[in-house]
Formats: structure tokens, C-alpha cells, sequence
């Protein structure tokens, strides 16, 4: 979403030496990233990747969808889950980050959208359709111009998404200006609409909110239904404004003069100023849904670096304070947050984009009935982002038995770190001490792969005695693969997480990235 130029360091050798091979110029449009890391916890699981290369769904090869953003998600009314993403890339694409840009066929899409009728979250979330151009790949819903940076429209960006009856809407920005990181200018606010299911859409005398001195506040919406209202939440452009709100009969959505704005106390209709801040800033990339586990109405949405929850009884608020959900000390570049309408159970399931490696991924938070975050995830530095291991893996920090340490090369699940462990003999893990409650049930997921030659490894808890709980054992892993173990912790209160291998027949390696350690 953001035109990046920079150098970009090509992939490190896989071993304990940060040998830097190069450099190559990237240049292409992204959201920009965060200028520092919060030192803030990460409550979220990580439980899948659903975008681009190393992704289950394969969206790369079943629609060239390569590199892209966002992932607002809205049920269709008839049983799928529609997920539309940002600016996308196809072939060209090479990573990492949102623009780093090879010979050939860019296949620069403004917007995709992608169908799921996948109800078993817990795994992960898989596509079954696209909507597709003749060739099979994934085309534009809402064609953008692509005109020169400050001179017209550059792209269409979607921000959020709703069924109404059979019908589904649509709201995106017509961005002009890319900006310094986080500011960007658009030239209007605009609703379409599909009624097949978001083949075709009409943007024909649909809601506009036009934005000709670049200080509307409706530029960026999020939606949620609820009691015969559309509500509307709505930020200005870039990632620095306050939240207000609007909302429309819901047989009314394309009546603009039907909008009702809040003005701090009541309702004023067709008066745009009239709407007053229900949370302040900063805020971008709204995503709100009524939760019926808890009877609140949830909030997430990118505040400075981190993704925040905030949770109200009222769409009016007042709104809660923030709920650190996704630090960006562990996924650096994060953005977005957007809620799966699947959510229940007090499970809220969320997309995250991520700026490197440009892709999108399933996450996972839990609340009570009061809407507050609980059994989070217990590892420190779980996807290794921040950079440091310590002797004793111990205060939230990764330790070494035998050869191990960090990837910086582009090489994780996620962001541009990862563990590794790696020799030709003996035992080598990498393995972190976590506080827990006794006589608790847990699990352990991690993802991981290996070198082919791998035969012998383990996943898994073991007490501070160095006695195995609970492991998996793995051989050759291919592709990134998640990994589970389920164990109660006994009378312990503590316990060493590890993943490691057994390297006595030649150069065998595991890299292991994105750890969870939760409370079932």
C-alpha cells in the first residue's frame, strides 16, 4: 500500500554466521513499516500462515497470489467466509517485503477476494475459491487506476466488508498519495456492491465520502450489524486519526443521506461533522464485531505498533482501555487485525498482515466473559524476533544446548528471523523455561522444518530436571510444519519447552519458528 525504495540483504547462509551474501534495490507498494519495536508481550497464538509461498492454501499457484495484505473477513450470509486482501502481487514477487520486484510479470492487483468455508479454525483457515480472470488467477474486484504517486488515483484499497441479505458490501479508499510511513492521502471514501456473491460490483451513486482538503474522517471504515443498523466506524486516512461512528438503516445503505453520525450524546443524520471521536489516536485498520460470548462489542485495530483490543457494551462506547494483542517486538511490521466472524467461544481468531515477508496470517487470542485477554500465550520471544538468546534460557529469553542460534536472512514462518539448531554429531535444541500452573492442561505448537537428511528430532516439553513430558518426534520435514504436543503439568511450576535434533549421520539442520504455549 505504501511505495518503499530501499536496499534489501539477500538471504543469510544457514549457520551461526550472520554472513551477509549482498544487496538488492526493492521498490514496490507497501504499508510501511513500524519505525521502532514495542517491548510489550505477545498474548496472540500464531496458527497458520494463509497467504503466499509456505502457505497451506497455496494461493500462489492456485490463483498468483503471491505477495499481499490485509484479509477482511465477513460472512456471506450463506456459509463462506469472504476474506479480501490488499494490493497483490503475482510472479514477479520476490520478496522479502512488499516490494522487492524481479523480471516479468508483476500481476499487480489493487484487491483479490478469496472464499473459505472452513469452520475448524483451531488447524488453520483454507480457501475454496477466488474470484478469477479468464487465466485462472485471481483478478481486481475493484479495478484501481495505478496512475503516477500525487497525480490521481495510485490504487483501490479495501477496508472493510458486510453482508446485508444476499447483498455484499464493500468499502474502500481511492488512495492519491503515498506519504511518509503511515501517512498517505486519499481522494475519496466509497461503498460498492455485489449480488452474486462478489463476482461483479457497483460502485454506480453508492456512498461517497469525498476528501478534497484531505481531512475527511470517513476515509478508513470498519462494519458490524446489529439491531436493523449498519454501523460504520471510521478513521481519516493514514494511521494517526481518532475513531467516530456512523450508522444507517440497514435497508438504507445506499441512501447516504440516511447516515446517521454520532456527535458525543445523540444521533445527527446527514451531518458528517457533526461525528465526535468514541476512541482516540492513533487508529488505523479497524476491524469491529459484536462478540455474543462475552455481549460486547470488540475492537481491533493497528494503534501506533502493536494491534490492540478495546471492548464496549455499546457500539457509542465507552470503549476499554487497550489490550495489547500482537506486539511488534515479535512481529515486526505488523498491521491490520481483522476478526473472523467465526469467532465463538470466547476463541477470537484474527488476520495479521505482515510487512516482511508481505503476507497474512492466522492468529488467535482468548477472552472471558468480560472481555479480557486470558490464557495467553506463555512463551517469550516466540517467533525469535527480538534478536537475543541468554545461558540460560530463562526471563523470557531462548538458550542453546549444543550448536544453535538466529536466522536473519528471511528464512522464518514469519518476519526475518528464526531458531535454528545444527551440527554433524550429538544433541543439539534450542529450548526456553516457562512459568506455569500446576496441575494445568497445556499445549505446545511450533513450527518447524529440516534439512532432508534429518532422521532423529523432537519436539516437545520437558521438567527443569531435563525428564521428557511430552514430545513429538519428527524426521525430513519439507515445508514449514506445525508441530502439537498436549501434556498437563503436574505438580510443576515450570517447564522447558525445546526443539531439537540428533545430528550423528552428517550436516543435519532444524529451524524452528512461531511458538505457542497455551492453557486448554
Amino acid at each position: 500500500m505504501h511505495p518503499h525504495n530501499g536496499l534489501r540483504s539477500i538471504p543469510r547462509l544457514l549457520t551461526g554466521v550472520a554472513l551477509t551474501l549482498g544487496t538488492v534495490a526493492a521498490t514496490g507498494l507497501v504499508l510501511a513499516t513500524p519505525a521502532a519495536a514495542s517491548p510489550a508481550h505477545t498474548p496472540a497464538s500464531l496458527v497458520q500462515k494463509i497467504t503466499g509461498p509456505n502457505s497451506p492454501n497455496n494461493t500462489y499457484g492456485r490463483w498468483n497470489v503471491k505477495a499481499t495484505d490485509l484479509g477482511i473477513l465477513w460472512d456471506n450470509g450463506s456459509g463462506q467466509t469472504m476474506a479480501l486482501f490488499g494490493d497483490t502481487f503475482g510472479d514477479a514477487w520476490i520478496g522479502p517485503g512488499g516490494g522487492a520486484f524481479g523480471a516479468g510479470d508483476l500481476n499487480w492487483r489493487s484487491n483479490v477476494l478469496l472464499r473459505s468455508t472452513d469452520t475448524n479454525l483451531a488447524d488453520g483457515m483454507s480457501f475454496a475459491s477466488a474470484v478469477t480472470a479468464a487465466d485462472g488467477r485471481a483478478r481486481e474486484i475493484l479495478p484501481g487506476l495505478h496512475q503516477p504517486d500525487n497525480t490521481g488515483e495510485v490504487t483501490k484499497i479495501p477496508t472493510a466488508g458486510i453482508a446485508v441479505g444476499a447483498r455484499q458490501y464493500v468499502s474502500f479508499m481511492s488512495v492519491r498519495h503515498w506519504g511518509a510511513p503511515g501517512q498517505w492521502t486519499t481522494n475519496y471514501a466509497k461503498l460498492a456492491y455485489s449480488d452474486d456473491n462478489g463476482t461483479t460490483w457497483s460502485t454506480t451513486n453508492t456512498p461517497t465520502w469525498n476528501n478534497p482538503s484531505f481531512n475527511d474522517q470517513f476515509q478508513m471504515h470498519a462494519f458490524e450489524r446489529r439491531d436493523g443498523y449498519l454501523y460504520v466506524f471510521g478513521t481519516p486516512s493514514g494511521r494517526s486519526g481518532s475513531i467516530r461512528l456512523a450508522r444507517v438503516p440497514e435497508a438504507q445503505v445506499l441512501t447516504q443521506s440516511a447516515y446517521q453520525y454520532w456527535n458525543g450524546s445523540s444521533w445527527v443524520t446527514n451531518n458528517v461533522a457533526a461525528a465526535t471521536p468514541i476512541v482516540g489516536a492513533p487508529a488505523a485498520e479497524l476491524s469491529v464485531r459484536y462478540d455474543a460470548y462475552s455481549g460486547r462489542w470488540l475492537m481491533m485495530y493497528l494503534s501506533g505498533e502493536d494491534i490492540i483490543l478495546r471492548t464496549a457494551t455499546s457500539p457509542t462506547g465507552p470503549w476499554s482501555g487497550a489490550q495489547i494483542a500482537v506486539s511488534s517486538a515479535d512481529y515486526p511490521g505488523l498491521y491490520g487485525g481483522y476478526i473472523h466472524p467465526w469467532s465463538s467461544g470466547g476463541n477470537i481468531y484474527f488476520a495479521m498482515s505482515q510487512w516482511d515477508p508481505y503476507n497474512v496470517y492466522l492468529m488467535k487470542v482468548r477472552i472471558n466473559t468480560a472481555g479480557q485477554l486470558v490464557d495467553p500465550n506463555l512463551m517469550g520471544d516466540p517467533s525469535f524476533e527480538r534478536g537475543a538468546l541468554n545461558g540460560t534460557g530463562t526471563g523470557g529469553f531462548w538458550a542453546c544446548k549444543g550448536n544453535c542460534g538466529l536466522d536473519s536472512g528471511y528464512w522464518g514462518y514469519t518476519g526475518v528471523r528464526n531458531g535454528y539448531a545444527r551440527y554433524n554429531s550429538g544433541w543439539h535444541d534450542l529450548h526456553q523455561t516457562v512459568n506455569v500452573t500446576a496441575n494445568t492442561n497445556y499445549q505446545l505448537s511450533g513450527w518447524l522444518r529440516t534439512s532432508p537428511n534429518s532422521d532423529n528430532g523432537f519436539f516437545g516439553v520437558r521438567g527443569t530436571n531435563d525428564v521428557v513430558i511430552a514430545e513429538a518426534n519428527f524426521r525430513a520435514v519439507g515445508p514449514w510444519t506445525r508441530f502439537t504436543v498436549n501434556f498437563n503439568s503436574g505438580s510443576r511450576t515450570a517447564v522447558t519447552v525445546f526443539g531439537g535434533v540428533w545430528t550423528d549421520h552428517g550436516d543435519i539442520w532444524v529451524q524452528l519458528d512461531d511458538f505457542s504455549l497455551t492453557r486448554v
